[in-house]
């Protein structure tokens, strides 16, 4: 009878630690993700999306649910949220940490840089994912991967016709990041502030003129509203992507499938969202070229002074960050390699008989 009693004690012991064990892993796949989005597609549908694929390609094993910007820390502080554990998993933006170090640019996406097509190609086939991963696990300890792609940008919305290099001298310009650097140098007064503020700078002219999204992106702004001029290209921010970070001691401990399903998770992501942004922004110009705005193609001139800053920028940032330096030879090799594609390939949108 002890033995027996014995035997039970042991079996209910064991039954308890492994219904704990199990319970403490199911928690643990419940994960928050903190964004900087307020609202609109990036949260969502993009983030939203990364959190729907996660779900399905674990069997419903990972929950994760999308929280604002600003819900579980700062929106401008993503990185420090995930990296102190208060959220497992982001959706974010690496430009938002361009004060940390100005790589954070070319992986984001800059002037002059790479289309969303050349992004998605360099990143899966030229080697750009080792590097974003490496950069972020080094300089953030964060594990982070591009789960979003971002389209070429309008390049103003103004209430100054803005065409030529001449026209851009002194131009009271919302806008941030490298783009702020580079368009300073080319003679325009830079001003920082949060998304929020912009349309109601525009309409008491406290700046001339500001850069933020793609057209879909734009549209719910009503910059259109208070500004009369649309100028395009937005050789600024040409292409780009956003991010996903998972904490590192989360992530170290998932067994190799489970990291894999998560960067698989992010590169359907990456797909979903060039198929989602490039077809909403069709119809967003299209809305702005029937509308009451002025369209501005700038002057080749001007997007050729852009390119010629840009390069020396890039230039001076590598001469002193090996980083930098890393991921821009890495680029300019990939983009060597893209001469010949106008060759054999049409422009998107365009045909020739």
């Amino acid at each position: 009878m002890k033995s027996l009693k014995k035997i039970l004690s042991t079996t209910l012991i064991a039954t308890a630690v492994m219904s704990a064990s199990v319970n403490i892993s199911a928690a643990e796949k419940d994960w928050r993700m903190a964004t900087p989005w307020s609202g609109g597609p990036w949260l969502e549908r993009d983030a939203q999306n990364f959190a729907d694929h996660v779900k399905a390609m674990s069997n419903g094993d990972f929950d994760i649910k999308v929280f604002p910007g600003g819900t579980l820390g700062s929106a401008f502080k993503v990185t420090e949220t995930v990296k102190s554990g208060v959220a497992q998993v982001s959706h974010n933006y690496i430009n938002y940490d361009y004060g940390v170090d100005p790589t954070a640019a070319l992986l984001a996406g800059h002037s002059s840089g790479l289309t969303p097509e050349e992004f998605m190609l360099w990143m899966y086939q030229g080697g750009g994912i080792e590097l974003y991963e490496q950069f972020r696990l080094e300089k953030s300890k964060v594990v982070a991967f591009p789960c979003s792609i971002l389209g070429t940008e309008i390049f103003l919305h103004s209430n100054k016709k803005v065409q030529t290099f001449e026209d851009f001298q002194g131009l009271r310009l919302r806008t941030s990041g490298a783009w702020a650097e580079i368009a300073s140098r080319l003679g325009a007064s830079t001003v920082v502030m949060a998304g929020s503020e912009i349309y109601s700078a525009l309409e008491r002219g406290v700046i001339d003129a500001a850069e933020w999204g793609s057209p879909e992106l734009n549209k719910p702004t009503g910059f259109q509203e208070v500004a009369k001029y649309v100028m395009v290209p937005g050789v600024h921010q040409s292409g780009g992507v956003l991010e996903c970070q998972v904490n590192k001691r989360v992530w170290d401990k998932l067994t190799d499938q489970e990291q894999n399903m998560l960067r698989n998770a992010a590169k359907l992501s990456v797909f979903d969202s060039w198929l989602a942004s490039s077809y909403a922004d069709l119809a967003a110009y299209e809305e702005l070229k029937n509308g009451k705005n002025e369209i501005v193609k700038l002057d080749p001139s001007f997007i050729t002074k852009v390119l010629e800053e840009t390069v020396a920028w890039e230039d001076e940032n590598a001469a002193k960050n090996t980083w930098f330096s890393k991921v821009l030879t890495s680029q300019r090799q990939f983009k060597a390699e893209m001469t010949n594609w106008s060759e054999y390939r049409l422009t998107i949108g365009e045909s020739e008989l």
